[in-house]
């Protein structure tokens, strides 16, 4: 991902990348039933180690620690996955960190997103949630960012336009997209490999073009519809002793991987954002790297969920607002070169990848805490009702 925002279309590595994941999804408290209360991208309960559900905000809600858990250490990533890009030309460590991270964090949320969406139809109620927490966010945040990168950027002309998401806007509109289509892929016989054909059709078609990252949308879509797949006891089995205890050196093979394959290879595939052409492989190149990608990120999102803490920690409180800090933290990518963080000499070494991960870390951390999701409530989660029409 890059720290700069496009105009055009830019080459595939300098195009920024979201996280986030982080965004969230709708907030739904109880997957199997009924949505209530705000959207976001939350996981919602499913059972902790214990088989216990925990309660939180009240006994309306029912929240698994587990979920809140991994939307915060994900979003953490996310954040430092954007500090390290200024860092990466100068360090092929960064740029392992960098490229392990991003083959799994927005899978991650995505496949999650996908979990909490099986109940996703047209009923009233979750039409309004999908607005008011996805479809406005989107508006506010496009037009916010076009605002502060014409500055930023010193493009004082950059256009504002809602068809071409702009740096990490690009995952609502993808959400929204994914959530309409919800039904269809609950009604297919075989959802999961129809996913990755049109994933792996849309690496061949470079004319797709920007409007609404459709290009992005198609090649994430796999993430999504397993997500939908999923249930309980698949997350129970991830969870089991020797799955962690795996996951410790295929993690660390994992890590020996990336930077063995940092000079060797195009990390931009794992942006699915360009069709092999515009990467400037062989078309055939598409269709193979997106059943890679796709098996490579699974493994990840195993191995990072296998070690998510099942049980209440100071951060699982957190993990309700990673909305906020994944809408917000991109203010601070996005200035950070135009304020000179990046400047100093000792930066660009390694106590300047951890300076700067330990900044990214504090920063995205403040901007989950409740006292910042009151503040930014009605642009982010706004009830709207004077909108929509009362029904029964």
């Amino acid at each position: 991902m890059s720290d700069t925002v496009r105009t055009a279309r830019p080459p595939a590595e300098g195009r920024p990348e979201l996280l986030p994941a982080a965004a969230e999804d709708a907030e739904d408290t109880e997957p199997d039933k009924a949505e209530t209360g705000p959207v976001e991208v939350d996981l919602g309960p499913a059972e902790a180690d214990t088989g216990s559900v925990e309660a939180e905000a009240g006994p309306a809600k029912q929240r698994d620690a587990f979920f809140d858990n991994a939307k915060y250490l994900a979003i953490v990533l996310v954040a430092a996955g954007h500090a390290w890009e200024p860092l990466r030309e100068g360090s092929r460590a960064v740029t392992a960190l960098y490229l392990l991270v991003y083959a799994f964090h927005m899978p991650v949320f995505i496949v999650i997103a996908g979990y909490f969406s099986r109940r996703s139809d047209a009923s009233p109620g979750r039409v309004k949630r999908l607005i008011t927490g996805v479809a406005v966010p989107y508006v506010v945040f496009e037009v916010a960012y076009t605002l502060f990168t014409r500055w930023t950027d010193q493009q004082f002309g950059r256009p504002i336009s809602l068809l071409d998401p702009l740096y990490l806007t690009w995952f609502l509109a993808a959400l929204f997209i994914w959530r309409l289509t919800a039904p269809v892929w609950r009604l297919v016989r075989w959802p999961l490999p129809l996913a990755l054909v049109l994933a792996m059709l849309a690496t061949l078609s470079p004319s797709i073009g920007n409007d609404l990252d459709l290009q992005r949308t198609l090649q994430f879509l796999p993430y999504f519809v397993l997500g939908l797949l999923l249930r309980p006891e698949h997350f129970r089995l991830v969870r089991r002793r020797e799955v962690r205890l795996l996951a410790l050196p295929v993690s660390a093979g994992a890590l020996a991987l990336a930077y063995w394959a940092v000079p060797r290879v195009d990390y931009a595939w794992f942006f699915h954002n360009s069709s092999a052409e515009e990467l400037g492989a062989p078309g055939w190149y598409g269709p193979v790297m997106t059943l890679a990608t796709f098996g490579c990120s699974a493994v990840l999102a195993v191995c990072f969920l296998a070690w998510v803490p099942g049980h209440r920690t100071w951060f699982t409180v957190l993990g309700t607002g990673t909305l906020y800090g994944y809408l917000l933290h991109g203010f601070f990518a996005q200035g950070a070169k135009f304020w000179g963080w990046y400047d100093p000499d000792w930066v660009q070494g390694p106590l300047g990848a951890i300076a700067a991960t330990l900044v990214a870390a504090a920063i995205v951390t403040v901007l989950c805490t409740p006292p910042v999701r009151r503040v930014f409530r009605c642009v982010t989660e706004p009830s709207m009702e004077w909108a929509f029409r009362r029904t029964g």
